[in-house]
């Protein structure tokens, strides 16, 4: 989805900055800045790093919430006890740039849900100081991950609510990006 954002921003005449984990897609368009990350700390970093020098940010990566508290340097060998694994928070991306946020720039974030999807994703909406959110949901099928395909709500932040059916990814990328416009007409 992330990739199918930045191209579509880029056709619009945009240079983007596109901060990316591991994936298997690439893009070869010119305006198109690739920062590689492989953890959720690196794109955090790279995210505060890039985004006060620019009109703004859409925040589609699926960042993990949580990251082990510490990394085993060997591999752990199958044993006969159980493994204990402890978790803590990750940075919030969307967060900390909503802070950030100048009255100049936009900021788009995404929630993907499965439960009291509509209330959560206006929670997150207000929470982060979002322009607009996309909600896609992991009970509709094919939408989410896996899929060339996604089914999302966008939600802005005066509560109106632009309801999509299933379209490719491509197709979705072009409905946020029109909504980036019509915010900066």
């Amino acid at each position: 989805m992330g990739y199918a954002i930045a191209e579509e921003l880029a056709d619009e005449g945009a240079n983007v900055i596109l901060v990316s984990g591991p994936v298997n897609v690439s893009t070869k368009k010119k305006n198109i800045n690739v920062v590689s990350v492989e953890s959720a700390e690196e794109m955090y970093a790279e995210s505060l790093a890039n985004f006060s020098s620019c009109n703004g940010a859409v925040m589609c990566a699926a960042v993990a919430d949580f990251t082990p508290i510490s990394n085993e340097i060997q591999k752990a060998k199958r044993g006969s006890k159980n493994w204990l694994l402890e978790l803590k928070p990750t940075k919030d991306i969307s967060a900390a740039l909503g802070k950030l946020k100048t009255d100049n720039q936009i900021l788009v974030g995404f929630a993907l849900e499965t439960n009291d999807e509509i209330q959560n994703a206006k929670q997150k909406l207000q929470n982060k100081n979002l322009d607009f959110i996309v909600l896609n949901s992991l009970n509709e099928p094919g939408a989410g991950f896996r899929t060339d395909t996604n089914k999302v709500i966008i939600i802005d932040s005066n509560n109106s609510m632009q309801i999509y059916g299933l379209k490719s990814k491509k197709e979705v990328a072009k409905d946020i990006v029109e909504k980036i416009i019509t915010l900066t007409v």
